[in-house]
């Protein structure tokens, strides 16, 4: 079934990047100073953002879909787990992402290090939700 696999596709990709940020991107800009770890980390939020939460929204109702062609609960409990994503960035990520973004590199403190430390821990909650939504997706897949 077609949306089924697109679902799984499109999970398996929000998954492959969010734990690209968590397991690359993320350890190498804390080693910057502060102002570049800022710079560097408010341009890539924006752009993360326009790839993961499409994503994170399409998985969702590609999972749907399956779960109504095929009435198979599976498909829509990894559609909500892969939506999750969206009420936890904007309770759970976004004053932290507010903070970050209302800085000026070029008078970053320390505070920004800390942010962005607290940041990477909770965006590895969206790795786990992906991950999690993507074996959900897969199960029902079989």
């Amino acid at each position: 079934m077609l949306a089924g696999q697109l679902a799984l596709i499109t999970a398996a990709a929000f998954t492959g990047a969010a734990i690209y940020v968590n397991v690359a991107e993320q350890p190498s800009r804390l080693q910057l100073d502060d102002g570049a770890l800022l710079a560097e980390w408010q341009p890539a939020y924006k752009r993360g953002t326009a790839m993961q939460a499409p994503l994170a929204l399409i998985g969702f109702l590609l999972g749907a879909l399956a779960a109504w062609q095929t009435g198979d609960w599976r498909w829509l409990a990894g559609a909500l787990v892969l939506v999750a994503n969206w009420p936890f960035t904007f309770f759970g990520i976004m004053p932290t992402n507010n903070k970050l973004m209302a800085m000026d590199p070029a008078s970053a403190t320390s505070e920004v290090h800390q942010l962005v430390e607290t940041w990477g821990y909770l965006h590895a909650v969206r790795s786990a939700l992906g991950a999690v939504a993507t074996l959900v997706f897969l199960n029902a897949s079989l």
